[in-house]
């Protein structure tokens, strides 16, 4: 059986996924990308950028685990995110899915 989810994923292949996300964390920004592809970046309902990629989902891609950590860059900096690996029925990290939790912004 063909693993449903691969490192190939387009942003255009992600962007319903990362949606559904968007809206079932009470609509807090969502990233998300596969191993081989730049992916996409949610807010307010709608997809701001479908080239996206950020330290905490290329961190979760490396190491195949949860980060839970504030970036020191990109657009979301010093604002708490959650990051888990995506895997394919090895094991295998082929994507990351990022949630930032604007409750704990610090404004």
């Amino acid at each position: 059986m063909e693993d449903l989810f691969h490192a190939d994923m387009t942003a255009e292949e992600v962007a319903p996924i990362a949606l559904a996300i968007f809206h079932l964390v009470d609509q807090f920004p969502v990233t998300m990308r596969s191993k081989n592809r730049t992916g996409v970046r949610v807010e307010t309902g709608r997809i701001l950028d479908n080239n996206y990629t950020g330290p905490v989902l290329e961190k979760t891609l490396a190491t195949n685990e949860v980060v839970r950590e504030k970036p020191t860059s990109g657009p979301y900096k010093g604002i708490p995110v959650i990051c888990s690996p995506l895997r394919n029925s090895k094991g295998e990290c082929v994507a990351a899915i990022g949630v930032i939790d604007l409750r704990h912004t610090g404004k």
